[in-house]
């Protein structure tokens, strides 16, 4: 039997069958047409830091979802170097709306007026803060602009996976713990720094029950924007039987002064591992929120298992 043939008799590579069955092989999600931004809000005061680590969580984002119209604006921007969030969401729409027109004068056939939100606006947040997310909604409604507005993208396992990663590139927790090793400064207690208020608290001790989990050691969150919560919890960890203590950042890290971090570590006298930045997962999660606006994942992403 003969098999295709290209220019100069060379063999054609012919695209391989869909496998049958509930076992084949999905088919890869892309961005559907003109469909909406994702918008991601950054609060915290904006710089080149900010931005690499925005812009790091956004190609994360596209590369997940190919076609996606991924943009960054800034909470205390200055719509120079650092575009406010307003001003991002207002050129969206612009675009959206020259889109429209250009097809129309180009004789476009079926071509339907906007619909729908011009963006879906994703707080780049591990945790509530109700501070921040009253920013995020003023800005939306001074913009103008139809946009929705997501949650905050914690507590998820996926967060308490990046809080491990942080943990042991620290040297304070082992990587896997099913790996006979051992780690000589690993801590066996861990207070989960939040902020946001009592809210923040809560919401991060859903995430440090999984972290808890992963590494078989007690995990306590506290408050780092409320006075003495963390030199608190510290006591009560080490009057459970904890006598070397790790900081763990249950933050992505604009949204908190870095010296406030170093400051509580030295209060609570532990070490203290980096916040979560550009981690995958952050980039996974704020896509996630984005596609479960607008129906279009059926799922979150899942966390990794429990080693």
């Amino acid at each position: 039997m003969s098999s295709p043939t290209g220019p100069a008799g060379l063999p054609v590579r012919m695209p391989r069958p869909r496998q049958p069955g509930r076992h084949r092989r999905p088919e890869p999600l892309v961005a559907p047409e003109d469909a909406p931004a994702l918008v991601l809000a950054v609060p915290g005061t904006p710089s080149a830091a900010t931005r690499g680590l925005a812009e790091e969580v956004v190609s994360i984002a596209r590369s997940e979802l190919p076609g996606l119209d991924a943009r960054i604006g800034y909470l205390d921007g200055n719509d120079t170097e650092f575009p406010t969030l307003q001003s991002v969401l207002a050129r969206a729409a612009e675009e959206r709306t020259a889109r429209y027109e250009q097809a129309v004068a180009a004789g476009v056939e079926g071509i339907k007026a906007p619909d729908g939100p011009v963006a879906v606006v994703v707080p780049l947040l591990a945790g509530p803060d109700s501070a921040l997310l009253r920013q995020v909604r003023q800005a939306v409604m001074e913009s103008r602009v139809a946009a929705d507005l997501t949650d905050v993208l914690g507590p998820h396992p996926l967060l308490a996976e990046a809080l491990h990663v942080r943990l042991s590139e620290a040297g304070l927790a082992r990587a896997d713990r099913a790996r006979l090793f051992t780690v000589a400064t690993a801590a066996d207690g861990i207070i989960l720094a939040s902020v946001g208020g009592e809210e923040a608290v809560q919401a991060a001790g859903i995430t440090g029950m999984l972290l808890a989990a992963r590494l078989a050691v007690p995990v306590m969150a506290a408050a780092l924007d409320q006075e003495g919560s963390i030199a608190s919890v510290a006591d009560q960890l080490r009057g459970s039987g904890s006598q070397q203590l790790a900081l763990a950042p249950y933050l992505i890290g604009p949204e908190i002064d870095a010296g406030l971090l170093a400051a509580a570590a030295e209060e609570a006298g532990c070490a203290t591992a980096e916040p979560l930045g550009p981690y995958p997962a952050i980039g996974k999660l704020a896509l996630a929120k984005y596609t479960t606006a607008l129906g279009i994942a059926p799922q979150q992403p899942q966390g990794a298992p429990v080693r």
